[in-house]
């Protein structure tokens, strides 16, 4: 019995799950800038995203529809041995790729077996046979009600592949499963990803250098996600010897603010780098917060700053508090407003967002 993953285009599982730095490449340096700086300077992160999630549905969906054609020229009725296949493919030892696309293929999603078939394996035998009962009727109907069809598909080495309703019908119902899974995996993963490059890119355009840790300077550098004491924490930053500033950043809206207040307090306010000990400030980053939350008030008295990336050019204010606190003045604060996007784009020109993402990695399934 076939395997649907053989039928698959080399790039399909590079589409499906892949680290930082090949959805970097997938996506185009230009396009994951542009929405850096669109949240730089205030935009929502899940309207700036949309294009690129559009495209890597298309190119799945491309993909997907090369799996019927290949399929239908390799297996006798193959959009009708779907189920079949699908089942023996999630019942059997297959990898996760092959279990993603035997779920797409019948309907379902990573939520789907869940609450369709309630992780109840056996559910699985009566749940296939019964789609396929049901697509079969389907396309019957559909071929009384629109006419017969025979879609013929020329491909690039001139074989011709032709398809009828149950085929297209298949397809259809694929795509949908594919893509209702990939936008529910888009908070996850555009979140994770994101969280870094927005932070890396903010304390990069203010003129701090990104190294590994432990750092070789104790001035004006910082590295991303690290533990120290009880918190992990998103980026810490040294100012000097002796001082730092700990951040967490989250796209979290004003609907959370018991996990925001949280984040307040979650660090030390002494650390220690090596032999050094430092004087760790305490930066919350956050999407927008609710008018009654109190969690501004919350923040000064924990001595902590908390940001609003939903305010127009938040990273004047965070250069601010890093001035009033620190003593330095980023070259932001001598910037008009309505010059700033020129200026991030300046800054942010030879970047390597790869460093910032460097070992993360990114799935396509719905959480």
């Amino acid at each position: 019995m076939i395997k649907l993953e053989e039928l698959l285009p080399d790039n399909f599982k590079e589409l499906l799950e892949s680290n930082g730095a090949t959805f970097i490449k997938r996506a185009g340096t230009e396009n994951v800038r542009q929405v850096v700086v669109d949240v730089l300077c205030g935009n929502n992160l899940r309207a700036s995203t949309e294009h690129l999630t559009r495209l890597r549905l298309g190119k799945m969906n491309a993909a997907t529809f090369m799996v019927y054609l290949k399929g239908v020229q390799e297996v006798i009725n193959f959009s009708r041995q779907i189920p079949q296949l699908s089942y023996a493919g999630l019942m059997g030892r297959s990898s996760k790729l092959e279990k993603e696309l035997c779920k797409w293929m019948i309907g379902l999603t990573g939520k789907g077996v869940q609450n369709i078939l309630r992780d109840d394996d056996a559910q699985l035998k009566k749940y296939t046979e019964s789609f396929a009962e049901k697509m079969e009727n389907l396309a019957e109907s559909t071929g009384r009600d629109a006419g017969k069809l025979k879609c013929r598909v020329k491909l690039a080495k001139g074989k011709e592949v032709s398809l009828d309703w149950h085929d297209m019908l298949s397809l259809f119902c694929t795509i949908g499963s594919q893509t209702l899974a990939i936008r529910g995996s888009e908070k996850s993963t555009y979140g994770k990803l994101f969280e870094r490059l927005v932070l890396g890119s903010v304390l990069a355009a203010l003129g701090f250098e990104q190294t590994n840790f432990p750092p070789n300077k104790t001035s004006k550098v910082f590295w991303l996600s690290s533990k120290m004491g009880e918190r992990e924490s998103d980026a810490t930053l040294l100012m000097s010897l002796g001082q730092a500033i700990r951040f967490d950043l989250g796209f979290i809206g004003r609907g959370n603010p018991e996990i925001t207040k949280d984040k307040v307090s979650r660090f030390e306010r002494e650390m220690e780098i090596g032999v050094q000990k430092y004087h760790s400030a305490t930066c919350i980053i956050v999407d927008r917060v609710g008018e009654d939350s109190g969690l501004v008030e919350h923040a000064r008295r924990a001595e902590a700053k908390v940001i609003q990336m939903s305010m127009s050019y938040w990273p004047v204010e965070l250069a601010q508090w890093i001035k009033q606190g620190f003593n330095y003045k980023a070259e932001i604060l001598n910037c008009k407003q309505t010059d700033l996007p020129a200026f991030f784009n300046k800054k942010l020109a030879d970047i390597s967002f790869e460093n910032f993402v460097s070992g993360l990695t990114i799935s396509a399934e719905e959480e």
